[in-house]
């Protein structure tokens, strides 16, 4: 065990150790590097144009593979 009196004393009520867990939090939000309005604006348009891209492709392998399909079965 510590002998050298450097071990901190857990206090008795909870709530000092909750108020310095929000202290910290306070202090880390401080820290925070917010992007600009024009940051903002291109990762939207690129994630946006990106969604967009994904969604015709996806569209067009089922329309393409439904299609495939229809012909597959009605040869049986």
């Amino acid at each position: 065990m510590a002998s050298n009196g450097n071990v901190k004393q857990k206090s008795k009520d909870g709530n000092s150790g909750l108020l310095k867990f929000f202290r910290e939090v306070k202090a880390e939000v401080k820290r925070i590097t917010w992007p600009s309005k024009n940051e903002i604006k291109k990762a939207s348009t690129a994630v946006v144009a990106f969604c967009l891209f994904y969604i015709v492709v996806i569209g067009g392998m089922d329309y393409i593979f439904k299609n495939l399909f229809d012909v597959i079965f009605k040869l049986k």
